[in-house]
């Protein structure tokens, strides 16, 4: 015998169905925002928690609950930039935004093709290692208010709900923050990168340090993350000096593997130790050559890139 379902419990099904598919919306803003995915995911978390906290009349009277978590979560976000200054002050090293792999290699150590779609960043252009570099040189309120309106379509009064200034406030705070991305080099298009990073990493592999001269900008600079955890000395000071640096790597680990991958949606290379990934390096251009180079080394970064 069939139990018939009350109006009442059909509606909480749907007003559920409604919530949860915004995670994967919340996961996109927030990584944008905060350059981490671990912190992205804590933050859709809080986000929920909060909107569970309330009470079932006070979710009913929410018009829109998307757009309520879109708001709480960027909220948390704001905050969490406030801080995130002094955070980085303490960090050990240089800080370098969460690499994240194509799709087929995602999440929390999950395996090849067992990946949760709601989990899942859209890789575009907004999330490429250099856009986020300069979104790191923005203020909290302007990256916010950008990324909601100029990557994500929000209107300038529903940024200013999140942001909590003017509309005009916040049309100006995305205007500021587009010079600065507009003031960043332009790259050459995608087979080309492509193709240079495959010359890079072959010229790499035969230890070949004319090659990796000619394929890096006479003023290229390299970082890399270890976060206090692994070795990570930054190849910096010029192309010849990041090349010869790469080949003194090369020499003392005769069981390393360059694989070339996907990273942040862009031409990138994953360096595997004994089969297991010890760094995800992602590439910003000047013309043909690199111009900017950044190696993520710190473990706890890593995690998106390893297998069950």
């Amino acid at each position: 015998m069939r139990t018939q379902t009350a109006p009442d419990d059909d509606r909480l099904e749907a007003d559920l169905s409604t919530v949860l598919s915004e995670r994967r919306q919340l996961i996109n803003l927030a990584y944008r925002f905060l350059g981490s995915l671990a912190d992205a995911e804590d933050v859709v978390q809080e986000a929920y928690a909060r909107w569970y906290a309330m009470t079932p009349a006070q979710r009913e009277a929410v018009a829109s609950p998307g757009g309520w978590l879109t708001t709480v979560a960027s909220r948390i976000c704001l905050d969490l930039l406030g801080s995130a200054r002094a955070r980085r002050e303490r960090y050990v090293g240089e800080w370098i935004p969460e690499p994240l792999p194509d799709h087929s290699e995602w999440i929390s150590g999950r395996s090849v093709g067992t990946a949760d779609p709601a989990d899942r960043i859209t890789l575009d252009e907004s999330v490429n290692m250099a856009f986020l570099v300069v979104l790191e040189s923005m203020t909290p309120a302007e990256r916010v208010a950008f990324i909601l309106h100029d990557v994500f379509r929000y209107s300038f009064a529903e940024v200013a709900e999140s942001v909590g200034r003017s509309p005009a406030a916040c049309r100006q705070l995305a205007s500021s923050a587009r010079r600065r991305i507009r003031s960043a080099q332009q790259p050459p298009a995608t087979a080309q990168r492509a193709d240079i990073v495959r010359d890079f990493k072959q010229a790499w592999e035969a230890k070949d340090i004319g090659a990796l001269i000619s394929l890096l900008d006479p003023e290229a600079t390299g970082l890399a993350d270890g976060g206090g955890l692994v070795n990570a000395a930054p190849p910096t000071g010029g192309g010849e000096q990041i090349a010869r640096y790469l080949v003194t790597i090369t020499a003392k680990a005769p069981a390393m593997t360059i694989l070339e991958r996907t990273v942040n949606g862009e031409p990138g290379l994953v360096v595997q130790q004994n089969g297991v990934t010890v760094s995800v390096l992602a590439f910003d251009f000047a013309g043909e050559r690199i111009k900017h180079l950044w190696a993520v080394r710190n473990p706890e970064k890593l995690r998106p890139w390893t297998t069950a």
